[in-house]
């Protein structure tokens, strides 16, 4: 950039990762960011069930203050908001709709809604629901900054009226998330929070071949699961892992197993971090298939995809530890060309030229060129 850009990111949580994926995304993008130069600044809702959980209070990079209510927003925040360079909004905020109308009247830079959740919005949005988002609100933001790609963008433009959607993908920080040498505790896992409509792929691609083999050691770590949900006795659960203990978890595992939720399987091009976490520490991932994912990783070569139990304890019990290793490995390779949180930073800068570009104000120029 031919200058540091004062940022501010009204996000979800980037001190609790407790039930949510959020934080670890803004903590990879705001600790790339901030290595970059920019100035940024996180404001967070101060909610009680992220204040009793939180893992990160506060994060070494970037500022990060916390508000309980819009009022109380509004009061210590308007001009920092109006000064802004860039200012993004990010989904599922509480009251989002109500800050995301002030921050596009306040702000004199760019504005920008982050859709961490993007079918799910959409989904909400077609059924009329104005939970953090509403139509009108969408053209009212310059960038929108969407967690799935591929057509799903136009639709945002087409029919929702986004002067300019774009890709901007989750990723990992590669100096947090590498292969280390441990012993190999399971030969299958699953990380995720407990939700309905991912709980069939789970059944059928963790629980069940488990069921099927009782020699397999398996874990599911994640929060919410009902109590009343029936675990085989080779499943051990994990009720909650914190970030910092997500590489150790990763590099326990032979394989890892990526689940989609509904929404983001029909809509395609929807990566979790996740996935670029696990594939950045080189465990080989065995994942449900969507439209996209050839697009991030190549199926058979850098990523297994499987529908059935019987798939999964084919690769389990019949691929070698080398083939095993070397997919894990190029997965890694891919992670490190492409989806790193230095990468998306880079993308996010691109992305705020090309507004300015647009709307005939002073453009600002990347520091590097995406090769």
């Amino acid at each position: 950039m031919t200058k540091p850009l004062d940022i501010v990111i009204l996000g979800l949580s980037i001190t609790s990762s407790w039930g949510n994926g959020h934080a670890t995304t803004f903590r990879a993008l705001v600790r790339a960011l901030s290595a970059r130069g920019h100035n940024v600044c996180f404001l967070e809702r101060d909610m009680p069930w992220y204040a009793e959980n939180r893992d990160l209070p506060n994060p070494p990079y970037g500022l990060t203050q916390l508000y309980r209510s819009v009022a109380e927003l509004k009061r210590r925040f308007a001009r920092r908001v109006l000064n802004a360079d860039l200012c993004i909004v990010g989904s599922y905020v509480p009251d989002g709709v109500a800050i995301g109308e002030w921050v596009t009247a306040t702000c004199a830079g760019v504005k920008a809604f982050y859709d961490i959740d993007t079918p799910i919005t959409l989904a909400k949005l077609a059924n009329g629901e104005a939970e953090y988002l509403t139509p009108r609100l969408v053209s009212r933001y310059d960038l929108y900054l969407s967690f799935t790609g591929g057509p799903v963008l136009r639709k945002i433009e087409r029919e929702l009226g986004s002067p300019m959607a774009r890709a901007l993908y989750c990723s990992v920080d590669p100096k947090v998330y590498f292969p280390e040498s441990c012993n190999a505790k399971w030969d299958l896992g699953y990380m995720g929070t407990y939700s309905v409509d991912r709980q069939p792929s789970l059944d059928q691609l963790l629980i069940e071949p488990a069921r099927r083999s009782a020699k397999l050691k398996t874990v599911v770590a994640g929060p919410m699961y009902p109590r009343e949900l029936s675990w085989p006795a080779n499943v051990k659960r994990i009720e909650h892992l914190a970030p910092a203990a997500h590489r150790r978890f990763y590099n326990s595992q032979r394989f890892t197993l990526n689940l989609t939720r509904a929404d983001m399987r029909v809509a395609g091009y929807s990566p979790s971090v996740r996935l670029f976490e696990a594939a950045a520490c080189a465990t080989c991932i065995i994942s449900d298939s969507w439209p996209g994912l050839e697009t991030f990783f190549k199926p058979g070569h850098e990523i297994l995809t499987a529908s059935t139990a019987a798939e999964v304890l084919h690769y389990l019990n019949d691929l070698s530890e080398k083939d095993r290793r070397a997919i894990g490995e190029r997965a890694r390779q891919r992670i490190l060309a492409e989806h790193t949180s230095e990468r998306r930073a880079m993308e996010l800068e691109q992305y705020v030229a090309e507004v300015l570009k647009t709307t005939g104000f002073a453009a600002v120029q990347p520091a590097g060129a995406i090769a």
